[in-house]
């Protein structure tokens, strides 16, 4: 009965009517009344003050009103939560990430988050931004990690994990690998080696071009070892981001960090998940994942 008469309290100050919060409720006037007055006396306290059609909270209640709200608050939560998991007969978190990141630290966030809850599967899927993107707008993904490139959508939850360094990845037979920084300029009579899924070049073609500037020869493979394959043959150079651990390239491969109007190129990454599908099992994730980058 306490819940309800919570719920009563909450509509009738947000509402600032007994008669609008009793039809919100589907009750009468005179119930409603009568509720507060159960409560009140429960409480032992007088929670608000009426005056003919107008009432005025007490200290007591504006404390109590603050405090209801976010009790029900929690406890919807914890009803949505409850019978999600009810309906679930395997729990599966889908995660997407980009095509050229570096595994290390996402690995890491795998496997503590598989120690703590081995009732979740893992499932992982890799993309290139606009990929990625799809997928999680589909529901074919509950998160994706990427790099920043649109303006925040107020529907996703948009959690920072780091601001990454940008490198270029160059053969070691190449004289520019000896330079302590590379610029745009300095590679502009290279290929660009982009690791991009089948119909999505174009859009990555694009990015590169108006975020670094780029506007020469692209060359698209599939996967973050044939890049690297190239790179060491000398076909090109790739770039990459560096959020955590600097993994050492294959042999061969020199890493180079990469300048801009001479500044060092940063990007923000972040864990993205649409507000309405939000659970525990991402959330947590999500925060294991930061704390591995930090």
């Amino acid at each position: 009965m306490l819940l309800k008469q919570m719920k009563y309290f909450i509509a009738i100050v947000d509402y600032g009517s007994f008669t609008e919060a009793a039809e919100h409720c589907f009750i009468s006037q005179s119930a409603i009344s009568q509720q507060i007055q159960s409560l009140e006396s429960q409480l032992q306290v007088q929670l608000m003050v009426r005056q003919k059609r107008h009432f005025e909270l007490t200290e007591a209640g504006q404390y109590f009103y603050r405090h209801a709200k976010a009790v029900l608050e929690e406890i919807d939560q914890i009803v949505a939560q409850t019978q999600r998991l009810g309906e679930d007969h395997e729990l599966t978190l889908r995660i997407g990430y980009p095509k050229n990141f570096n595994l290390f630290e996402l690995q890491q966030a795998i496997t503590q988050f598989c120690e703590l809850y081995p009732e979740v599967k893992i499932s992982i899927v890799s993309g290139t931004h606009e990929e990625l993107f799809e997928l999680l707008v589909n529901g074919h993904i509950d998160l994706k990690v990427s790099e920043q490139r649109r303006a925040y959508n107020e529907d996703y939850y948009n959690y920072e994990l780091k601001y990454s360094d940008s490198y270029v990845e160059i053969a070691m037979g190449n004289p520019l690998s000896q330079k302590d920084i590379l610029t745009v300029e300095d590679l502009k009579t290279l290929s660009c080696i982009l690791v991009v899924s089948k119909g999505y070049e174009d859009s990555e073609k694009s990015f590169y071009e108006k975020d670094l500037s780029i506007s020469h020869q692209f060359l698209y493979v599939d996967s973050l070892e044939q890049a690297r394959l190239m790179v060491a043959g000398n076909r090109g150079y790739l770039p990459i981001d560096v959020l955590g651990e600097m993994m050492t390239p294959i042999q061969g491969i020199k890493r180079v960090p990469l300048y801009k109007n001479g500044k060092p190129i940063q990007r923000n990454y972040f864990a993205c998940w649409h507000k309405q599908h939000t659970n525990y099992y991402i959330e947590e994730f999500a925060q294991m994942l930061r704390t591995v980058f930090q």
